[in-house]
């Protein structure tokens, strides 16, 4: 059997088109997974506040314990039995952003959890309040921190936004599904499918390495 590349080289403009899809999606995705994971992680960070505390931790055991794949299912195909009907594009956003913002979560945690607290108890000294030493002091530091995991977060997350093609989402995977229907070369197909993959993951991987090297050069990575 001989490898027939001509359906991808023909289909190459709609794969692209999907491609952008798919940076587009992850990217709103990602933002969405940050901001969530922002807060649920400062919601976890004090067990003395039982009702945040709980409902945090409730979420973030919830998505990480239950497939990527049936989340997006329910957005898409439960909630219209409630009457609530949200175009794909919103389905596959919200649902990689809510399964995005547990494990941002906890790396928001783990990155404040590292900060000296004997920062938090100078700030307090000096006469500001939990809150605004949380956001002047605490926060920028572990910022700095956060940046390689929410790479890694990243670089996931475009992968795993492969599952919202089964929404119809016009993605790079989508794409490629309708190429192989018309042209039955699958193999060829998911062949040049993998390498936007892996292009869309390398680009992504050398900018932060590019990012952590300029923190690093200006000291605030150690």
């Amino acid at each position: 059997m001989e490898l027939d590349f001509s359906p991808v080289w023909a289909g190459w403009p709609q794969l692209l088109q999907g491609a952008w899809v798919t940076v587009e999606i992850t990217s709103v995705a990602l933002v969405l997974g940050c901001l969530l994971g922002l807060l649920v992680g400062i919601g976890r960070l004090n067990p003395a506040r039982r009702i945040t505390y709980g409902l945090c931790t409730a979420y973030v055991a919830a998505i990480r314990g239950t497939p990527l794949l049936v989340q997006l299912f329910i957005l898409f195909f439960g909630l219209p039995q409630f009457g609530i009907l949200l175009p794909a594009f919103f389905c596959g956003v919200i649902g990689l952003g809510i399964y995005s913002g547990a494990y941002v979560s906890e790396i928001v945690r783990g990155a404040i959890q590292s900060v000296d607290r004997g920062q938090m108890e100078a700030a307090r000294s000096l006469g500001m309040s939990s809150g605004k030493a949380m956001r002047n002091i605490v926060l920028p530091q572990a910022l700095v921190r956060m940046i390689p995991p929410l790479g890694n977060e990243f670089i996931a997350l475009i992968k795993n936004s492969a599952l919202v093609s089964l929404l119809t989402i016009h993605d790079l995977m989508h794409v490629g599904q309708k190429i192989i229907s018309v042209s039955y070369r699958s193999l060829e197909v998911y062949l040049a499918i993998a390498v936007v993959y892996f292009v869309l993951t390398g680009l992504t991987t050398l900018a932060l390495r590019h990012v952590e090297q300029r923190l690093r050069a200006g000291g605030m990575v150690q």
